[in-house]
């Protein structure tokens, strides 16, 4: 039974072409299944990714869905696997760190040493989503983010098709052009089950110790590593030595 949750936008902004918008979308991710197999969804099971997830699910493509469980998610996050297993009978891949590499930067830096620098922050990043990331990905010829341009001013730069030269394969930014109404309407439109915080006003989600609710007029990233400067606010999945990946794609765009 899907959801009938409606989200917390209204109309405004939705992209003048939304269809032809939808539509592209869905023929980049026809054409990932078709071209690019074997390929992986990586969702955090925030808005963005529920858009994508339905719209793989719904046509039954050949794209393997996985998610980086950190062992510090929030309940509400966790919560969405259960609501994808009811809502479409699957289920979602999870990665997790390796206990070892935890159980050290724990002894060495305390439960919530991330807040001491953005060295150490980056550190459980990468130990909690990096590297099982890496694993996710091994065996695979392209993987698909959820990310947007619109996000963040680390992200402004965004093609929907990039070469991922860390991974050695292609990764698509299948959403790269739509707006935050863009998203909201699609979960509307369709009824697509989406994590309850985004209505207690987390736009953005990661890990809990990591993400807080923003203000009004804030920036849909303000509240990830809120006490860090907006430059460093990426968790090291799209970062290689401190800076993102944004090649430009070989081929024609799509």
């Amino acid at each position: 039974m899907m959801s009938t949750d409606l989200g917390p936008q209204g109309n405004d902004g939705i992209s003048a072409g939304y269809d032809a918008l939808l539509a592209a979308t869905r023929a980049t991710l026809t054409r990932i299944a078709g071209e690019f197999a074997p390929a992986v969804f990586a969702s955090s099971l925030a808005a963005e990714d529920m858009v994508l997830t339905d719209l793989i699910l719904r046509q039954r493509l050949e794209i393997g869905i996985f998610s980086l469980d950190t062992g510090r998610l929030h309940a509400e996050t966790l919560g969405m696997l259960e609501r994808i297993r009811q809502t479409y009978s699957a289920e979602v891949a999870l990665y997790r760190s390796q206990p070892q590499a935890v159980a050290q930067y724990l002894a060495q830096n305390g439960l919530n040493g991330f807040y001491d620098s953005v060295e150490l922050r980056q550190e459980c990043c990468r130990i909690r989503k990096v590297e099982p990331l890496q694993r996710a990905l091994a065996g695979n010829r392209a993987w698909i983010t959820g990310q947007r341009r619109s996000q963040s001013s680390t992200r402004s730069a965004l093609a929907v098709q990039e070469h991922d030269a860390v991974h050695g394969m292609t990764k698509f930014n299948p959403l790269a052009d739509w707006s935050e109404a863009d998203v909201w309407h699609y979960i509307r439109s369709n009824r697509v089950p989406y994590n309850p915080l985004h209505d207690k006003g987390y736009p953005s989600i990661g890990c809990e110790p990591c993400t807080r609710a923003i203000q009004p007029g804030e920036d849909l990233r303000a509240g990830r590593w809120w006490w860090e400067q907006p430059e460093s606010k990426e968790c090291g999945l799209h970062v290689v030595d401190g800076k993102l990946i944004r090649i430009k794609p070989a081929t024609t765009p799509i």
